[in-house]
């Protein structure tokens, strides 16, 4: 089943400009597959092939000058070494579109395109499934709780596997592959409780110092981790918007997931029955739309940007960012209908940002205009903010 993917449009017009188009993201998100429809003339090559990986790894001159100048090379970060050599070979030749790369260890790339293709390549991030892309492929949940427990990994949907089979096979993955790779996680036991933990303060301000100890490992190691699950695509932080409003302000970030999906799996969640008496709904909901705000950003080809804001007397709003030089102030409620106190965090914020727009998202199914701005249903919620 193909999928159309809203992150096409931007590979495709930065494909035209760069000699390299680097694609990240999670495992599972649709990468290969994404590049290898939108470039069916480039030669493949997978780095996940023992020979092709031995080839590029022994003589990677050689290995490059073997294929023409379009060329796909899938799970780039299994040699990453190549980059360096493939940044002579682009310097010498001069052409954009020249190479696509793949990879889902963006712990690992990150450093080596910083030092080897500064300047010649495009970075693009894929995440899972918009609701936009389900959308309009037919594929969205009717129910609220059905999308939150079942996430958005492609695979899910195009064969139509259960969550319950695919997510502890995929964190069973995710462990073995990419964690085991890096030398810092000698215990993969208490580094996989560690994720569980952080599921468990989904949407919470992040307290390392709590978390480390509930773990039982020290402060810096905690801290190492979480970095290791934001740079692999599992979990992302909201930070504080701290503009001066003259208020004391809260300045920890917030924990999300990429995927409500994942959270539910390692929640222990088995059925979405389970996700709408669970005591974190409201914050997988929360956490859903922040996601799909993420996806709207990247999918442009733009960073996210996002931020929340919390002063020290507890008023909130969920999310902030900046669009076309005016502040947008979003709210996010789960609940199917809302009452006439929706947009009272907001008429608060307004006395020291009066001219921010204003959206409540919350988990129904109308549209409506207020006085003080616009109830959007979370199918429509990324459509209709102008992130």
């Amino acid at each position: 089943m193909k999928i159309d993917r809203e992150l096409s449009i931007t590979v495709q017009r930065l494909a035209k400009k760069y000699p390299v188009v680097t694609v990240t993201g999670p495992r599972q998100s649709g990468k290969t597959t994404l590049v290898r429809s939108m470039f069916p003339g480039y030669t493949y090559v997978s780095l996940e092939d023992s020979d092709m990986r031995i080839l590029a790894q022994s003589d990677p001159r050689r290995f490059i000058e073997s294929f023409p100048r379009k060329t796909i090379l899938d799970e780039i970060q299994k040699v990453p070494d190549l980059l360096s050599y493939l940044q002579t070979h682009i310097d010498i030749l001069n052409e954009s579109g020249m190479y696509v790369l793949t990879g889902s260890q963006h712990f690992v790339l990150s450093e080596k395109i910083s030092q080897s293709l500064a300047g010649r390549t495009a970075l693009c991030t894929l995440l899972p499934l918009s609701v936009g892309e389900l959308s309009g492929s037919r594929l969205l949940p009717d129910k609220l709780d059905e999308y939150l427990f079942s996430g958005c990994y492609p695979r899910l949907y195009d064969k139509d596997i259960e969550p319950t089979d695919f997510y502890p096979s995929y964190i069973a993955t995710y462990l073995e592959r990419d964690v085991r790779q890096v030398k810092n996680v000698t215990n993969l036991a208490l580094f996989e409780r560690f994720v569980h933990l952080c599921a468990g303060r989904t949407g919470n301000l992040l307290n390392l110092s709590s978390l480390a100890a509930d773990c039982g490992v020290s402060h810096t190691t905690a801290r190492m981790w979480l970095s290791l699950l934001e740079t692999s695509y599992i979990v992302f932080t909201l930070q504080p918007y701290h503009k001066n409003f003259s208020k004391r302000l809260v300045k920890s970030p917030k924990l999300y997931f990429y995927d409500t999906g994942l959270a539910c799996s390692l929640l222990g969640l088995e059925a979405p029955k389970q996700v709408s008496t669970h005591y974190l709904r409201g914050a997988l909901f929360e956490n859903m739309v922040l996601a799909d705000l993420c996806k709207k950003r990247f999918n442009a080809g733009r960073p996210p940007n996002l931020f929340y804001w919390r002063d020290k007397t507890g008023h909130e709003i969920d999310c902030l960012f900046e669009h076309d030089g005016r502040l947008v102030a979003v709210e996010i409620k789960s609940g199917a209908t809302v009452g006439s106190d929706a947009f009272a965090g907001i008429e608060y914020f307004r006395k020291f940002a009066k001219e921010a727009a204003a959206y409540v998202v919350y988990g129904g199914e109308s549209a409506l205009n207020h006085r003080e701005g616009t109830l959007v249903p979370w199918k429509n919620a990324t459509k209709t903010l102008p992130a």
